[in-house]
């Protein structure tokens, strides 16, 4: 799910928690803005499991605030978790098991990665699973085959 240039890199600082300092930024995947997110709302059947889930654009604009207080690798975690939004629950799982070590031949693993950058564009998930590969087969903790 493509981002925009301003969900990526906010052109002035945010303050976390988002909720809070920015709730006019935050978006359920369906639409609905965060004060609709109410318990009534609930009891009403206007909120469904579905405006539950975070959006991309959320854990983009995390990142942003993880970077600018120089938390470079919780701000990568969460672009890639933003990336992963696109990718189906049941689809993460499977992928989660094939990272085990000794669950997947290297082969498996860099079939995995090009399915994250080709059909999700997913690239620094797809880096991630690459680099994942490479370590594993240097220690040896790659399957050597599924029979």
């Amino acid at each position: 799910m493509p981002m925009s240039r301003d969900a990526q890199r906010p052109s002035k600082p945010l303050s976390y928690p988002l909720g809070k300092h920015h709730p006019e930024r935050l978006h359920t995947p369906t639409g609905k803005t965060l004060e609709a997110m109410t318990f009534q709302a609930v009891l009403d059947g206007r909120v469904t499991a579905e405006d539950l889930r975070i959006t991309a654009e959320t854990l983009q604009l995390q990142a942003g605030i993880a970077e600018s207080v120089g938390r470079t690798q919780l701000a990568g975690n969460f672009r890639r978790a933003g990336e992963l939004t696109a990718v189906s629950d049941e689809r993460i799982l499977q992928i989660y098991n094939a990272l085990r070590p000794g669950a997947s031949t290297c082969d498996e693993l860099l079939a995995i990665a090009k399915e994250l950058e080709e059909q999700y564009g997913a690239k620094s998930s797809a880096a991630l699973v690459r680099e994942a590969a490479s370590v594993y087969k240097r220690r040896g903790i790659l399957s050597d085959s599924h029979g």
